[in-house]
């Protein structure tokens, strides 16, 4: 397997554990890494870099699930598309392999992967993504994940939400974004997911 040697491993911080080969992995040896490790949660960066990413608290976990199921229950009443999980990898056109605490796909996407792209991360840009700071994440560079990576790859419509500062970040295709404060206030799909409200109110402890 290509970067078999010369590895560096920075050390841990409380955002995960970050790995440079010498040869970066291609997107196969990648899949075969997460086969041969599936307790690990590993997202991979376009020069080659794997982030190990650790569990989250128990608060957080909360907030995470709270978030998938409600996009979940849109979204099998709703009947356009397919809600995915925090652990759903996505292979997007900057050679990078991602994921995010609660994703969506329209049917218009889906429905061209083949059944081996559909047993593996498959090439695609999510229509939607909804990212949930926990408490050891670092804002800033969740922000250049939202800008950087899933906007830049084509993401419709993203949200960033902290429960720690209870605002929520909001990043739109033409290049808008929006700061929502407070939880006592709800988001809307808009035209990329029409119908679906999330009420932050759930977030609160």
């Amino acid at each position: 397997m290509a970067g078999s040697t010369g590895i560096t491993i920075a050390l841990p911080d409380e955002e995960g554990l970050e790995i440079s080969l010498s040869e970066p992995l291609t997107q196969e040896e990648f899949v075969q890494f997460c086969r041969n490790n599936p307790d690990l949660q590993a997202e991979r960066e376009p020069n080659g870099k794997i982030w190990i990413m650790p569990p989250v608290n128990l608060d957080s976990g909360y907030h995470e699930g709270e978030v998938f199921a409600e996009l979940r229950n849109f979204s099998k009443r709703d009947g356009q598309g397919r809600a995915f999980s925090p652990s759903t990898g996505f292979c997007l056109p900057d050679g990078s392999t991602r994921s995010a605490d609660a994703s969506w796909v329209s049917w218009e996407k889906l429905n061209p992967l083949t059944p081996a792209q559909r047993k593996t991360f498959p090439p695609l840009v999510p229509d939607f993504i909804i990212e949930v700071r926990s408490q050891s994440d670092s804002l800033p560079r969740l922000k250049r994940k939202m800008k950087d990576i899933w906007m830049a790859n084509g993401v419709s419509l993203a949200w960033l939400i902290d429960p720690k500062e209870q605002k929520t970040y909001i990043y739109r295709a033409d290049g808008s974004e929006e700061i929502i404060t407070g939880f006592d206030q709800q988001l809307n799909g808009e035209n990329v997911l029409p119908g679906f409200i999330l009420d932050l109110g759930l977030l609160v402890d």
